[in-house]
């Protein structure tokens, strides 16, 4: 009679058996995955989270990505304004969504700046798979047609001369954490006024009660090239092809100074890296077509094509940028 096996003989077999099938379905679900990225995303329609409220500059600057990208990638890109608790709401949302592909997240510089103003989150607001940057956003300060201010150097003897109160789009946002950055460089103060949004800060400016807003520029340009509203800088490096004749911060008297923001694509993370390739490369033929490149431009913003990789650095560089004006100027959230 042939020998009988041992019971550990037989304990190895069983092992090395459930090895290979692990090994085997480990494999097959390495070769499904490309399978799964290349169906994506015919399984249905892609929810893109906007976590402000509609009308903003954000909220433009996703549904004109929204539209296009339906077309590009030959399914519905659903927009669906979750605003609320300075983005946090819509940014939790995403963040506890599938990483399938199937949700994206209207991202911007209020990502990094999220990181230290609510140290509290239950997610991580630079955990996100970043996708591509968009759009950037320079920031500009403007004051009326009528006031004394035509530059940023009387801007500031005004500021020492009397109060002046200088409103933003919100606490906390890019425009009030430049604020900070302006006042201790030039080394005057004003009063901060925080509003929910970039628009009734500028009806404000406009009925008299502001001596300036500090905001995204997208927000302004019209007011300022029917004469409306005079910009006496911009944030970014250069100047800008919708206002060429408002001077950066470095020619208004601020060497090096720049902030600027975006406006873009992030995913949940997780999310296959194939796909998030599919949509970077959609969103730069989107920004390439001459009807998006136009809507850009009157917005004041400037198009980005980049890799996803990119994005990431620029989140985590913002991150730790203004994580110490925050500090520094003790500002706390709404």
């Amino acid at each position: 009679m042939p020998a009988r096996r041992s019971a550990s003989a037989a304990g190895g077999w069983k092992g090395s058996e459930m090895h290979r099938r692990s090994l085997l379905a480990l494999g097959a679900a390495v070769l499904a995955r490309p399978a799964l990225a290349q169906a994506w995303p015919a399984e249905r329609s892609i929810r893109y989270v906007v976590p402000v409220a509609p009308g903003g500059s954000q909220d433009i600057v996703a549904r004109l990505f929204a539209r296009h990208l339906t077309d590009a990638l030959g399914q519905n890109v659903l927009v669906e304004n979750m605003p609320g608790a300075g983005s946090n709401i819509g940014y939790e949302h995403v963040a506890r969504a599938r990483p399938d592909g199937y949700t994206l997240l209207a991202g911007s510089d209020s990502l990094s700046i999220n990181k230290t103003l609510f140290p509290k989150l239950g997610f991580d607001v630079t955990g996100f798979a970043p996708v591509a940057q968009g759009v950037r956003v320079p920031q500009i300060l403007v004051v009326r047609a009528d006031s004394p201010a035509r530059s940023f150097a009387d801007f500031v003897e005004l500021a020492r001369r009397s109060p002046v109160a200088v409103g933003t789009p919100g606490n906390g946002s890019l425009a009030h954490l430049l604020g900070e950055q302006i006042q201790a460089a030039a080394e005057i103060r004003w009063t901060h006024v925080p509003y929910k949004g970039g628009a009734l800060a500028v009806n404000d400016l406009l009925g008299g009660t502001l001596q300036g807003v500090l905001i995204n520029i997208g927000a302004v340009t019209d007011h300022v090239k029917i004469g409306r509203l005079r910009g006496l800088f911009v944030s970014s490096a250069g100047r800008t092809h919708s206002l060429p004749e408002v001077p950066t911060l470095t020619e208004a008297g601020l060497p090096g100074a720049t902030a600027v923001g975006w406006h873009g694509i992030v995913a949940p993370a997780g999310t296959d890296p194939a796909i998030l390739a599919r949509v970077n490369a959609a969103l730069d033929g989107v920004l390439a077509k001459p009807e998006v490149a136009e809507r850009v431009a009157a917005l004041g913003l400037e198009p980005v094509t980049a890799p996803p990789e990119a994005l990431g650095r620029v989140i985590e560089a913002d991150a730790a940028r203004w994580a110490e004006v925050v500090r520094r100027a003790r500002i706390q959230p709404d």
